[in-house]
């Protein structure tokens, strides 16, 4: 053995794990384990910008054609939902709207007041998306949106349909990535 051959390997640079295309490949079981395990940030200031966003994985439809289809349907640049822009208002609350692209025109449509409390999935700390605002029709304000942090700049969550008890039922999972963000 020379010793070049017994010298330890280096390291790979580091890399970012976690991207909206590796996110985009996980299970909606791996999926719920990341949001389990991912943060909340100290302050809202930090959600300020248009992260490029992907819708996931829908709750029923994962294995099969029209699963297959939708992933990859959601990753292409003709996907109407371009992602999600915000803007701080205080390190407890801010304000963010959709941005959805209809090829001839697009909109910036259906608001939401961000805020930190409790998830419906496990009870811990979210940033809740709060659809019930002025303007949107009563279906929007039925959306339950929530994100943690994965990885840096990269957040998580499930989009879920609020239930009169006051529980919600998980729809789909979708990302918004501030590491990338749009051109929209």
């Amino acid at each position: 053995m020379t010793a070049a051959t017994r010298a330890e390997p280096r390291a790979a640079a580091p890399e970012r794990i976690l991207s909206l295309d590796r996110l985009a490949a996980l299970s909606s079981d791996a999926l719920r384990g990341l949001y389990a395990r991912g943060a909340v940030p100290d302050d809202l200031t930090v959600l300020d910008g248009r992260p490029k966003g992907r819708m996931l994985a829908v709750r029923g439809l994962e294995h099969g054609p029209v699963g297959r289809f939708l992933r990859a349907f959601a990753g292409h640049p003709r996907f109407p939902w371009d992602g999600k822009s915000f803007s701080p208002e205080r390190d407890d609350e801010g304000r963010g709207i959709n941005r959805v692209d209809l090829l001839v025109r697009r909109f910036e449509w259906f608001p939401f007041v961000t805020r930190i409390e409790p998830s419906v999935v496990d009870g811990q700390p979210c940033v809740y998306l709060d659809y019930e605002q002025p303007g949107n029709p009563w279906f929007i304000a039925r959306i339950r949106d929530e994100l943690r942090e994965v990885a840096p700049g990269l957040y998580l969550g499930p989009a879920m349909w609020k239930r009169a008890d006051g529980g919600a039922t998980h729809v789909l999972w979708f990302a918004v990535d501030f590491s990338t963000p749009s051109d929209f």
